[in-house]
């Protein structure tokens, strides 16, 4: 992937302090626990607030102070260059929609961040809080990205930036206020056909029809890049993690969507170029 070739974003922001204030407050939890309560977190996203809440001794996250991210790491100007893609495409879809896109912030933090949503730690992985409209990423996640899940290349990092970037789009589009509407009205969050995997597909998709675009505008993928991005999609399916932990599969806890689901998204988006081929809210079958 020949990620230089896209602009730079001045957006990109580093946390300062690691997220002070999160720590085992009254709620002490062993090693053990702490894992437990980190596991519930990514498998019921709803409940991050609560468990990063106790985590952090049940008190309200005190602001975040940020400073602009230094480029001269390659990490961050990796980072920068993506959110730079991520930010033109977007911008010119939304104005072909007549809409006007928000650019969020994507802060960069080391083990522990307080947000809007929260204290969290870089145990959850990459994330969106609806609360600031901020993403979240602990540059440490690649090295997970590699090691455990086997996917070690310039496009599959970009495609888990581009995944939140989603997340910020459905966000904008008024999606996720739908979504928690449809849950206050008795819509089951978790489970195969969940609110929740629908809502993280559609993210999927979204994340397809950014490689799509941007790859109209810059020609920077190379032979391997998309199969990278599909085997990382694949790696992270709630069936494949569920079996990893437990041996077991568990579809009635999905919230993600299976390993065959987020590839299918993800190259329906890819394939499509087209967010409204991204309706999995409307699909009969994920």
């Amino acid at each position: 992937m020949l990620w230089n070739k896209s602009r730079s974003s001045d957006n990109v922001v580093e946390s300062e302090g690691g997220g002070g204030g999160f720590g085992l407050g009254p709620i002490h939890l062993g090693f053990g626990g702490t894992v437990i309560a980190i596991i519930i977190a990514i498998l019921f996203p709803q409940t991050r607030g609560i468990i990063f809440g106790l985590l952090a001794g049940g008190g309200a996250p005190t602001p975040q102070q940020t400073t602009q991210a230094d480029a001269s790491d390659p990490q961050v100007n990796f980072v920068k260059h993506i959110l730079g893609s991520t930010e033109d495409v977007c911008s010119a879809y939304f104005q072909k929609m007549g809409q006007t896109y928000v650019d969020p912030k994507l802060v960069l933090f080391h083990g522990q961040v307080n947000t809007a949503c929260g204290g969290a730690s870089a145990a959850v992985g990459p994330f969106y809080c609806p609360g600031d409209k901020q993403v979240y990423l602990d540059l440490d996640f690649f090295q997970e990205l590699a090691t455990r899940f086997h996917s070690d290349s310039d496009f599959a990092r970009a495609y888990v930036i581009a995944h939140e970037i989603g997340h910020h789009v459905q966000d904008q589009l008024g999606i996720m206020d739908a979504e928690q509407k449809a849950h206050a009205r008795g819509a089951p969050m978790e489970g195969a056909n969940g609110l929740s995997v629908r809502l993280e597909l559609q993210a999927d998709c979204f994340a397809g029809v950014w490689a799509n675009q941007s790859q109209q505008q810059l020609q920077w993928l190379q032979p391997g890049d998309v199969e990278s991005a599909l085997n990382a999609a694949s790696q992270i399916g709630d069936d494949t993690l569920q079996r990893e932990s437990q041996g077991t599969v568990m579809p009635d806890s999905f919230t993600h969507g299976t390993s065959a689901q987020r590839v299918r998204w993800f190259k329906t988006g890819f394939q499509s170029g087209d967010i409204s081929a991204c309706d999995t809210f409307k699909a009969q079958q994920l």
